[in-house]
C-alpha cells in the first residue's frame, strides 16, 4: 500500500508541475515562438506513437516498409484523406476501414 501511495504522489506531483505552466501563465503572455512550438507537440507525439506501429509490423515485429505491409498501405490512404479533407475523425475511420479491408482481402 505504501508503494502505491508513493506512485500516486509522484504522479500527482508530475502533473502539478506540468500543469502549473499552463494554469498560471496565460497563453497570451507566452512568446510567439513558444506558442508555435507547443502547437507542434501533439502531432510529434502522435507520429512517435503511430509510426513504429506502422513500420514494425508483422509476426516478427521487424521493419517492413514494403507494399505488402497492410498497416503501411492503410496509413498512406489515411494520410491522403487527412491532407485533402483535414478531418480527424474521417481520417481515423478511413485508416481503420482500409486496414480491415486489407486484412480481410489478404486473408
Amino acid at each position: 500500500m505504501r508503494l502505491w501511495l508513493i506512485v500516486v504522489a509522484a504522479g500527482a506531483a508530475t502533473v502539478a508541475i506540468r500543469l502549473s505552466v499552463f494554469a498560471l501563465v496565460p497563453h497570451t503572455m507566452l512568446p510567439r515562438a513558444v506558442r508555435a512550438a507547443l502547437r507542434l507537440v501533439t502531432p510529434a507525439v502522435l507520429a512517435g506513437i503511430i509510426l513504429p506501429a506502422v513500420l514494425y509490423a508483422g509476426a516478427t515485429g521487424a521493419f517492413d516498409a514494403t507494399p505488402g505491409n497492410d498497416r503501411l498501405v492503410a496509413a498512406v490512404i489515411a494520410s491522403g484523406v487527412a491532407l485533402v479533407l483535414r478531418n480527424v475523425w474521417l481520417t481515423i475511420g478511413t485508416g481503420m476501414a482500409a486496414l480491415w479491408l486489407l486484412k480481410w482481402a489478404g486473408g
